[in-house]
């Protein structure tokens, strides 16, 4: 590794930033550069600066493997934190990260669960297990967040995180939750990125921007100087190769490696000669054709057994690599210290459980695209590695297998690792992450024969791509999935799952407006359920059919399909979701409420609506009473109760939040700001009105999207903004009547006499 120049500025600045961090003040730095031009580098010698005082440093990073893992930095995060070692039964695990919590603070005691979650063990705690996959992710960001935080009030904390361009979803998403903790935090969160990484810092106060740019020339001079030496013959090579690598020191580091390899340069670092004409030699215009070449160049068996560690991953675990190697253990042991005597691998955990990583993730990308040949077969050689190695704990590891499966072909395997993989986003509620494995697992289907297995697995998958994309509120690719499904279950005659795929179609037209189709469907998928006597396809059905009902404005003839599942779910049952996202029993009884909002029947309303609020706040489920809020909420909003209204709808609009539910948000949202600006709050009600149709709109869930037009209309009649107001109107009106919404029609209609009124 060459000397660290040219830097100065950059280094000042990132102990000012911890300075800061000593102060009280918690810091977000982003190291951001094109790779190569030293920003680890630049991170390295920083934490040298930091001496032996009181202070943790936790390092992490981001993978470029396929479909990134869910949290998977941050699962290398809380190993550092709890000091894991490789290889460790859970047992071990559960043990030191309860014992670490209980010595840190025992109020993190709550956190456990969630965090022996992300570790892939298991905690016999019914609670946890009882939680949807959208409370479980809010448990886990709040678990990693205060457990971070309570730390760095014992000492203060660094946080580095390379390679943030890689970033899973859900990370990320966890990133910006922490974030928000940072301002009185004693914690410098370090990323390093490429230019192309987005995120939504930039208006942070306490956020930096550091952008590390190639080395001036008098930088790369130092550089040159340091690797080379300073003899005469040098000179006019150093400005050539400042020229060549327009100042990237990775670049130049591995340029000098190249010009010494091939004879052009004798001697030794720091005192090189120049062995030939400065006109005949020839450097490769980029960094990766000069890491190509020096690939080309090593021996066969060292590079064979670098294509193969860059074809294991990032992280390369010595077992793994010694068994699809084809070299004796001693031939192996040689090999692996001239690479890294060549600085292109590096040691990260000595024997026995002995790992090894690539020193730059470029070296690992050229190595990789180097091996012309066989990379399928070792991706199936190093599945079957894994399988053994692994075969106790498999889980812990699904992702990569379920990479190295695809990769290398192995469909069948594929299919159910994928299948796997993506079931343990959906339980973590990394939902757009569940869509890729799940993407991938039907590709890997379709190389499969057809037989009926493979037709249930491909009509399987599409239910579940589609409660993911539900879940994210992207209806745009769902119809799509169902219409495939059905004609699978066509081509089966399976009759339960044809039912479910009408159920999900009903849900479908119904959210996207279309509710004549929407009660097509749910009368097919209730004579389905009805003549199976499928109990589940039933309460989901008369949900849905009752809702586009409700949607058509037949607010009597919805209300007998829920007090079919009201009367139906009692006992256990009330509990139960039946695949919904909160207890059937809840839910049911919040729509009810709408109806009988809608009808005027506030008494039984109110009674249903109380229900639905004593099922829901025992289950410390935010989802559950956001649902409960709602229903009664909009009652007390449609009675003029509005003081009712506010207190219930501020609860729900607060729990959507917590359970990180989009689809609820415009309904919560834009019911609580008409109450808001119908008692004098117009400053806080218009922007929630407002913000209910956008995401509405963005999410294109029209149906029922009218009534948030009508909601905003009216809050813009309260401030006397009348031409907005009849604009809304217009929208709204027709929005209606061409969705087929006539109970919403009437009050666009109403709206619009109220704005004459006030021309």
């Amino acid at each position: 590794m060459g000397k660290f120049v040219g830097r100065r500025y950059e280094l000042e600045l990132l102990k000012n930033r911890w300075a800061s961090v000593l102060g009280g003040h918690g810091q977000l730095v982003g190291v951001v550069g094109e790779p190569g031009v030293g920003k680890s580098r630049l991170v390295r010698e920083f934490i040298n600066t930091l001496g032996a005082g009181q202070r943790l440093v936790l390092e992490t990073a981001s993978v470029a493997l396929g479909t990134p893992a869910p949290y998977l930095p941050i699962v290398e995060l809380l190993r550092g934190c709890f000091q894991l070692d490789i290889g460790e039964e859970a047992d071990v695990i559960r043990r030191k990260v309860s014992d670490a919590l209980r010595g840190l603070d025992e109020g993190l005691l709550p956190a456990l669960p969630a965090l022996l979650a992300l570790l892939d063990v298991s905690d016999p705690d019914p609670q946890w297990e009882a939680l949807a996959p959208a409370q479980r992710r809010q448990r886990t960001f709040d678990g990693v967040r205060r457990l971070l935080l309570r730390e760095s009030r014992r000492q203060p904390l660094l946080l580095v995180f390379e390679d943030a361009h890689w970033v899973d979803a859900e990370t990320q998403a966890l990133l910006d939750s922490f974030v928000d903790g940072l301002p009185t935090a004693h914690v410098l969160l370090l990323l390093t990125y490429r230019p192309e990484y987005e995120h939504r810092w930039g208006s942070k106060t306490f956020y930096t921007q550091l952008r590390v740019d190639p080395l001036p020339p008098e930088g790369a001079a130092d550089l040159l100087h340091d690797l080379l030496g300073d003899h005469p013959s040098l000179q006019p090579l150093t400005s050539r190769l400042i020229g060549w690598t327009e100042g990237n020191p990775f670049f130049l580091e591995e340029s000098v490696r190249t010009l010494t390899e091939t004879g052009a340069l004798a001697g030794e670092r720091g005192a090189y000669r120049l062995t030939a004409p400065v006109n005949s030699i020839q450097v490769p215009a980029t960094v990766e054709e000069v890491l190509a070449a020096r690939i080309d160049r090593l021996a066969a068996e060292q590079r064979r057994l670098l294509q193969s560690a860059a074809v294991i991953g990032k992280d390369v675990p010595y077992p793994i690599l010694a068994a699809i190697g084809d070299l004796p253990e001693e031939a192996i042991g040689e090999s692996l210290q001239r690479l890294q005597a060549a600085e292109l691998l590096y040691e990260t955990s000595p024997a026995p459980e002995a790992e090894y990583t690539f020193k730059h993730a470029l070296t690992r990308e050229v190595a990789y695209a180097s091996l012309a040949h066989g990379k399928r077969a070792l991706h199936a050689r190093i599945l079957a590695v894994m399988e053994t190695l692994y075969a106790d704990r498999l889980e812990e590891h699904i992702d990569r297998l379920a990479h190295h499966a695809f990769q290398g072909h192995l469909w069948d395997k594929a299919v159910g690792y994928l299948r796997r993989a993506g079931a343990k986003a959906s339980d973590r509620s990394a939902s757009r992450d569940a869509v890729d494995y799940f993407d991938h697992a039907l590709a890997a289907l379709q190389h499969l024969p057809s037989t009926p297995e493979t037709m249930e697995q491909d009509l399987d998958l599409r239910f579940e791509i589609r409660n993911a994309l539900q879940t994210l509120g992207e209806f745009g690719p769902i119809l799509a999935h169902l219409q495939k499904a059905e004609a699978l279950a066509e081509a089966l005659a399976n009759g339960r799952r044809l039912g479910w795929v009408s159920a999900y179609l009903t849900d479908y037209f119904r959210l996207t407006g279309d509710q004549a189709r929407a009660i097509e469907a749910g009368e097919r998928a209730l004579r389905i359920a009805e003549s199976l006597n499928d109990f589940p396809l039933q309460v989901a059905t008369y949900t849905w059919l009752g809702q586009a009902l409700y949607g058509r404005g037949e607010y009597r003839r919805a209300a007998t399909f829920f007090r079919k599942n009201v009367e139906a779910l009692v006992g256990n049952r009330l509990t139960e979701r039946f695949g919904a996202p909160q207890p059937r029993s809840i839910h049911s009884r919040t729509c009810l409420v709408w109806c009988l909002a809608e009808l005027g029947e506030f008494g039984e309303g109110i009674a249903r609506g109380e229900q639905a609020l004593q099922l829901a706040q025992p289950l410390d489920h935010p989802l559950s009473l956001t649902t409960a809020c709602a229903g009664l909420g909009y009652l007390y909003l449609r009675q003029g109760e509005l003081a009712k209204a506010i207190s219930l709808l501020e609860r729900g609009l607060e729990a959507t939040r917590t359970a990180n539910s989009p689809l609820w948000f415009p309904r919560v949202a834009s019911a609580l700001g008409l109450a808001y600006s119908h008692t004098g709050r117009a400053g806080d009600g218009l922007p929630l009105l407002e913000r209910a149709v956008e995401q509405g709109a963005a999410m294109k869930m029209m149906g029922g999207h009218s009534l948030l037009l009508i909601g905003l209309g009216e809050g813009y009649l309260v401030v006397d903004r009348v031409a907005d107001a009849a604009t809304v109107a217009e929208q709204a009106l027709a929005l209606a009547r061409e969705h087929g919404e006539r109970g919403y029609e009437a009050r666009a209609l109403w709206l619009r006499a109220d704005i004459a009124l006030r021309s």
